[in-house]
């Protein structure tokens, strides 16, 4: 008989598998997890970093707006407009109105509409899923300081026709009307600048004959040489500013009328538009086409705060902008924010969702200031 040999292999056992691979599945899924987390985690703080940087760039706009009311329109100015047809804002040159989806007319006094340097938009704006109820708008309103319009002396020439040219005919450096410019410039920009210039849809501010009186820009502007400019204002606006009856109207002053200090005034509204999904806040200057400012804007509330001048008391956050109180928006002193919201535009299992509000007040420092320390003589 002869002896063999048995040579054993080494490996696992069926056993030894199974418990390595239950091992390897636990280390595989903890790594996994980990890696879900981080991916999950990066992506909340890049969500958030991008939704507060938008806030930011729209809260800094609108609050420097609002501070920015009434700014160059005089003390408590409350500028009569032409009641033919109450004007109106929150359109463009298209025919086209976006707050809510029509227009909002301007506040009248005794069947006469009003320009303010602040116009609240109480419930004007859109009903929203997300808020209770519906939402505000606000526009204010001021001169144009980059602009210089007021160097030149507005003349109607025809009706709905304004020439706007320098007060004396003769070139001259520098420019002939005094103290209308900044340091260092010596010229106004050309009236039909395709960057600044004037151009359909612009609101002009013009004091024609000791009367003030507001116009639409219809029309492309024409150079008419030696830096004298024709702008047309005719009639059927998108704004109704150029009606051919009340007193105020622009086509109503004989050709012939005139005035110094014309200016550009800028009528700008904020207000949500719900058309798109998500919402977006938006930003219109008078008769132009509104831009947005951010989307996944939810929500937009004001209050506001005004003085009495006949109680000699404030009365404060009123929601209606002093309507209830009998108080007019020339008397408003501040404007609070008291919810700007502005939700993620993502949700579900990477982390739900994401929200950020405003709440802060604004003073309203232009519309009722009262030099209390006139100078002597």
């Amino acid at each position: 008989m002869s002896d063999r040999s048995i040579n054993r292999e080494s490996g696992f056992s069926l056993l030894e598998m199974i418990i390595a691979m239950a091992l390897g599945m636990i280390v595989l899924g903890a790594a996994v997890q980990i890696y879900i987390q981080g991916v999950s985690a990066t992506w909340k703080v890049t969500q958030r970093s991008e939704m507060q940087q938008d806030f930011r760039a729209a809260g800094n706009m609108l609050t420097k707006d609002l501070s920015l009311a009434g700014a160059g329109l005089g003390n408590g100015a409350a500028i009569p407009l032409p009641s033919g047809v109450t004007p109106v804002y929150g359109c463009d040159q298209s025919g086209t109105c976006y707050i809510n989806g029509g227009s909002v007319t301007y506040p009248t006094q005794g069947g006469i509409p009003y320009l303010y340097g602040l116009l609240p938009g109480y419930n004007v704006g859109p009903t929203l899923p997300s808020g209770p109820t519906a939402t505000d708008a606000v526009t204010v309103v001021y001169t144009d300081n980059a602009f210089y319009l007021n160097c030149y002396t507005a003349t109607v020439t025809a009706k709905g026709v304004v020439t706007f040219a320098p007060a004396v005919t003769t070139p001259a450096t520098p420019w002939p009307t005094p103290g209308c410019l900044p340091t260092g410039v010596s010229s106004p920009q050309a009236l039909n600048d395709t960057v600044v210039g004037l151009t359909p849809g612009d609101l002009v501010l013009m004091t024609l004959n000791g009367t003030q009186i507001v116009g639409e820009v219809t029309g492309a502007v024409t150079s008419l040489g030696s830096n004298a400019y024709s702008v047309p204002f005719a009639n059927a606006d998108a704004l109704h500013m150029n009606q051919t009856s009340g007193a105020k109207f622009l086509n109503s002053v004989g050709s012939g009328a005139t005035g110094t200090s014309p200016v550009r005034i800028l009528v700008v509204s904020y207000y949500i538009d719900n058309s798109p999904n998500p919402p977006r806040l938006m930003r219109q200057v008078s008769g132009h086409t509104p831009m947005p400012v951010t989307e996944n804007v939810v929500y937009l509330k004001f209050s506001y705060d005004l003085f009495n001048s006949t109680t000699n008391r404030p009365t404060v956050n009123q929601t209606d902008g002093g309507v209830a109180a009998g108080l007019l928006p020339n008397q408003i002193t501040k404007i609070n924010i008291l919810n700007m919201a502005m939700d993620s535009s993502m949700k579900g299992a990477q982390g739900g969702y994401q929200s950020v509000n405003l709440q802060t007040s604004v003073s309203a420092r232009n519309l009722t200031y009262n030099n209390s320390y006139p100078q002597g003589p």
